[in-house]
């Protein structure tokens, strides 16, 4: 096979595999999580968790110390909140469903994760949101005042 058209059919396969990925801007970000009924007032909370965890990257994927894995959006554990292959874990979902570009049921899990742990339940916040204002501009410089 010609080395041309190899490299045009991995380029190809690398294209299809990242279709439903998704990186957000912070913006976009920040106006998903409110129409997803995220409160206003933590949205920046979450975004500033988004973006440490992240990067707001949908497909981010992190091998853990313990065997897991840290999916998605949210960065969620697979130890605990998901199963492969099946519904499964605290969340009831496939591990698969936290790297695709659809946050709807990330966002479902995240939420019960939160109202579980707290925000501490995410190295990321602790590290890089716990008691920031940076949090409370995001909302702000996103978002017109009603």
């Amino acid at each position: 096979m010609n080395t041309a058209i190899l490299c045009c059919l991995i380029a190809l396969g690398v294209g299809i595999a990242e279709v439903d990925a998704k990186v957000f801007t912070r913006c976009g970000l920040t106006q998903e999580l409110l129409n997803l009924g995220f409160s206003r007032s933590l949205v920046g909370n979450w975004v500033c968790l988004i973006e440490s965890e992240s990067g707001r990257d949908t497909s981010k994927e992190i091998v853990k110390a313990n065997g897991g894995k840290a999916l998605g959006l949210f960065q969620i554990n697979s130890k605990d909140w998901c199963k492969y292959g099946s519904p499964g874990g605290k969340c009831n979902m496939k591990c698969e469903a936290l790297t695709d570009d659809n946050i709807r049921d990330d966002s479902v899990c995240a939420q019960k994760i939160q109202a579980e742990l707290g925000f501490r339940g995410w190295d990321g916040w602790k590290r890089s949101c716990y008691r920031r204002t940076y949090t409370t501009t995001i909302v702000s410089a996103c978002i017109p005042a009603n």
